[in-house]
């Protein structure tokens, strides 16, 4: 993978951060000296939790939609199956087939070794697991003729309550407490070179543009529920 190719979504929140990175070492009288076309490639690499929170956004967004969707489905309101099964497709294969298995493979094995947070860790794990088996329910479900029977349309409800109570809580955790801690359980060089990794997986299994693809893919979905507004969002209050 040449430069060009690795030239990404992370470059603007980079560039941005390693002119942060620059102030805090020169001080506040010199960071606007910093020239983002002057610096190096590991000056504007993006870190490894830096890249997990942005996937975290994904996630949070699709949990909107099916919080939405179990508003729909506890009424009596119907919505088209195949909106369903795309946002659990989502889940699937950039959060718990991607996402999460960086998590898996590159951080939780390293808090291990290191004897921290370990009991964080293996709730995370836990909760993986219960996540996959509530997505494979979802893809498994979402279907015209699920919808037409009560039954059917209440364990859906309940299956998406359950993922979104696990997943806001799990996310937080991890993006306030985990992640945050990365830095204490590996070297420096390792720690930059696990962002270059994450990137290169990235390209390797989704193309360049995978991320956007993602976000492109979750903003349709929103549309099609009509909760693409974030101004409705906004207290009336």
């Amino acid at each position: 993978m040449n430069d060009n190719e690795k030239t990404t979504r992370r470059d603007f929140l980079g560039t941005g951060l390693a002119i942060l990175g620059t102030a805090a070492a020169l001080g506040p009288a010199r960071v606007w000296a910093a020239d983002p076309e002057k610096l190096t490639r590991d000056e504007i690499g993006v870190t490894p939790p830096e890249d997990l929170m942005r996937e975290h956004g994904v996630l949070r967004r699709i949990l909107l939609i099916y919080e939405e969707l179990h508003r729909r489905l506890s009424g009596s309101e119907n919505f088209d199956p195949a909106v369903l099964s795309s946002a659990a497709g989502i889940i699937k294969k950039f959060i718990e087939e991607y996402h999460e298995k960086l998590e898996e493979n590159y951080l939780f094995p390293r808090f291990v070794q290191a004897g921290k947070l370990v009991d964080l860790v293996n709730v995370l794990k836990v909760q993986h697991q219960a996540g996959r088996r509530v997505t494979a329910y979802l893809l498994a479900n979402a279907t015209a003729e699920a919808l037409k029977e009560p039954a059917k349309r209440k364990a859906l409800a309940a299956h998406l309550h359950a993922f979104w109570r696990m997943y806001r809580p799990h996310a937080a955790r991890e993006d306030t407490v985990l992640f945050v801690a990365l830095r204490t359980v590996m070297p420096p060089k390792e720690f930059q070179e696990m962002g270059e990794r994450f990137e290169d997986i990235e390209q390797e299994k989704f193309g360049k543009g995978g991320y956007e693809k993602f976000v492109s893919d979750v903003a349709g979905l929103e549309t099609t529920l009509g909760i693409e507004n974030l101004a409705q969002f906004t207290p009336k209050v």
